[in-house]
């Protein structure tokens, strides 16, 4: 459908990503967040699992939508611009970059922007097929312990697992809410190094859990929680190390066994050490809550390549 808004041209970001072969059972992404379909931080991650080989579809907020956790209204026609000018004042409630139908917003809350990607972008952009996996995110700054509660983004994530896809939420701390056009008219700003090392974690993870995955990616109804620390301290994606956490810290719980220990650290703890440690948490889609042991153990054997401990 042919609209007014503005022509989005496309960004040649070099991403230091892995060259880890896309499973091809698992190549089509849905990619969402809270912080609109024009900020830095989506865009550089909508380029990173491209080039890596990924089928990317975004689906995002019109603007920014952030702390609206799992919220959910009827998509209406835009009574302002979209962020950054990317839309007109009366586009539709859902439309595309003309020159890109794959890069797409929602006039509504990440839910429904992810609802939208699910249900109808993916079957006409997909080919009649579901999307693999949802990422939602990278999150302009981190989304640790309650947080999770009200966060757009861990909502998406939530609402893509409820709808029975696979998710995980990415969040990173070096980030902030900045136009994509960063990213090619800065691209030496902290927030533009930052967008491409976070997006080039989230290809390594992505990678890694659709690489070691047959018949199923995550258990059903279970999404995962990514936070990555601060780039203050570690310049490049090959500084970061990924550890198996728990969203609430809880020394009488009894997680899965690792690292000698039956009691995974808090999400806090893990960005909070010193030496460029991101969190990974298993969570229960419907009460964002953590697991128990059996279901952190699946994570667990599917991650084991790239998981590491904490320093003692």
């Amino acid at each position: 459908m042919p609209l007014s808004y503005k022509i989005i041209p496309v960004l040649l970001v070099i991403f230091l990503t892995s060259s880890v072969p896309v499973n091809a059972d698992f190549s089509k992404i849905l990619l969402t967040n809270d912080d609109g379909w024009a900020v830095a931080q989506i865009r550089a991650q909508r380029d990173a699992l491209t080039k890596a080989g990924f089928d990317v579809i975004l689906s995002a907020p019109a603007e920014n939508e952030s702390g609206t956790g799992s919220s959910t209204k009827t998509p209406t026609t835009l009574t302002q611009p979209c962020e950054y000018d990317t839309c007109a004042t009366g586009s539709p409630a859902e439309g595309f970059n003309q020159s890109d139908p794959f890069l797409n917003y929602v006039n509504a809350f990440p839910v429904d922007s992810v609802k939208y990607g699910i249900q109808s972008l993916a079957p006409k952009l997909f080919d009649g097929s579901k999307p693999d996996f949802v990422v939602s995110g990278p999150n302009v700054g981190n989304n640790v312990g309650t947080t999770t509660l009200i966060s757009g983004t861990v909502g998406a994530a939530c609402e893509a697992a409820l709808e029975g896809i696979p998710s995980a939420a990415f969040s990173g701390d070096s980030t902030a809410q900045v136009s994509y056009t960063t990213l090619d008219s800065d691209p030496t700003s902290k927030a533009s190094l930052a967008a491409s090392i976070y997006a080039s974690l989230t290809v390594k993870f992505v990678q890694a859990l659709l690489g070691n995955s047959t018949s199923s990616i995550l258990p059903k109804g279970i999404s995962l929680n990514v936070n990555y620390p601060a780039t203050d301290n570690c310049a490049d994606a090959t500084d970061f190390h990924f550890v198996l956490s728990r969203i609430e810290s809880n020394t009488g719980a009894t997680d899965v066994q690792t690292c000698g220990s039956h009691n995974l650290p808090s999400e806090t703890s893990v960005i909070d050490t010193s030496g460029c440690y991101s969190s990974v948490s298993v969570f229960n889609a419907s009460t964002k809550s953590d697991v128990d042991a059996a279901t952190q153990a699946v994570v667990l054997n599917k991650l084991s390549g790239i998981l590491t401990c904490l320093p003692s």
